[in-house]
């Protein structure tokens, strides 16, 4: 028994020590004035922070990976969450649909899909092509997945069927129905399939390099384009990235323990 306990308890710190480490290295690396010629890093400063935070470019990359990061959220929890709610009251044959579509983002990788909406678009009469739009398009594709799954477990957890009949008994139509009983029972799946969306696109480079590239640059390209000629201020970027999917992770943490919690029942219910 005491055997199994320390194998465990040796797993858990290697495992972090894995995950842990190199997120330190690198904080160390963008505070170092040099760190070439020994093991330790010869002295420590807040230059390569200054730098690096201080361009024009910085802050407007930063803005455009929180805006493309929460429309992107926006506009697929606005899809999906209505979607797939009436997949399960209405259309229960679409499920292996849903399914499907939620494994292609997996199964096709970026650069064919960028490839792709590009071909299909440039012969559409819409606006998107070397916009920010496409990207979002683009994005919205990419991160189905994130949404999808999030809210239909929230929705397999509650009586849907019981719920959508009792508001409708009641006099409630479908739109009443679901922004009154089932979102707000279903709310901490919405807010988690945004958060995992968020932190998906404001990390994405490979859709928003081949999409628009430098015509609306964003965080992680700006990040990428330090990698080349100073590595320190390409790991202070690196870090300010690791610390917005901490962030959000955590936020799906507090989250998901609160909807872990016994509740006195569903909203609506008695």
């Amino acid at each position: 028994m005491r055997m199994n306990k320390f194998w465990r308890t040796m797993i858990i710190v290697l495992f972090l020590a894995f995950m842990i480490i190199p997120v330190v290295a690198t904080l160390t690396f963008s505070l170092s004035t040099r760190w070439d010629r020994s093991i330790f890093p010869e002295g420590m400063t807040t230059q390569w922070w200054q730098l690096v935070t201080e361009r024009a470019a910085f802050k407007l990359t930063l803005r455009n990976s929180l805006v493309i990061s929460a429309v992107t959220a926006i506009c697929l929890g606005v899809l999906v969450t209505p979607s797939i709610y009436w997949a399960h009251v209405r259309l229960q044959k679409s499920k292996p649909i849903f399914e499907l579509m939620s494994a292609f983002s997996f199964g096709i990788p970026g650069v064919v899909l960028a490839l792709s909406l590009l071909r299909f678009y440039s012969k559409i009469p819409i606006p998107l092509v070397n916009t920010p739009n496409i990207l979002v398009a683009a994005c919205m594709v990419l991160c189905f997945p994130f949404m999808y799954r999030p809210v239909a477990n929230a929705l397999d957890s509650i009586d849907v069927k019981v719920l959508t009949e009792a508001a409708q008994s009641l006099g409630c139509g479908w739109w009443n129905t679901l922004f009154r009983v089932i979102i707000p029972n279903i709310m901490p799946g919405v807010i988690s399939g945004c958060l995992l969306v968020f932190s998906t696109v404001f990390s994405e480079f490979t859709l928003t390099n081949l999409l628009v590239g430098s015509r609306f640059k964003t965080f992680p390209i700006y990040l990428v384009e330090f990698t080349r000629f100073d590595g320190r201020q390409a790991s202070a970027l690196a870090v300010i990235s690791f610390v917005v999917a901490w962030v959000t992770s955590l936020l799906i943490i507090w989250i998901a323990g609160r909807r872990a919690k016994p509740t006195g029942g569903p909203v609506g219910g008695h």
